[in-house]
């Protein structure tokens, strides 16, 4: 009986830190912190407008900060002569 009542013991413990620590290793996932990368001014290459918002969301800075510009098509694009100082 004593022994029984330590492997619950056991089993529930167990049990508590495998869904404490990867509920925390998930928690990283919420999408608050984890953007999907960075952007670098005067490339698009590998960025997901979708992931940046408050860059592509406000085209006014997204061509200042990044020269970034948005086509007639919708589509974001490098301006022309775009240097790497961009927003320095």
């Amino acid at each position: 009986m004593k022994a029984e009542h330590a492997l619950v013991s056991l089993a529930i413990a167990t049990a508590v830190i495998v869904l404490g620590t990867t509920s925390a290793a998930w928690s990283h996932f919420d999408g608050r912190y984890d953007r999907g990368g960075y952007v670098i001014p005067c490339s698009l290459d590998g960025v997901n407008p979708a992931y940046h918002p408050d860059i592509f969301g406000d085209p006014a800075s997204a061509k200042a900060i990044f020269g970034f510009v948005r086509g007639r098509d919708g589509v974001w694009r490098v301006e022309p002569n775009c240097q790497q100082s961009v927003g320095r």
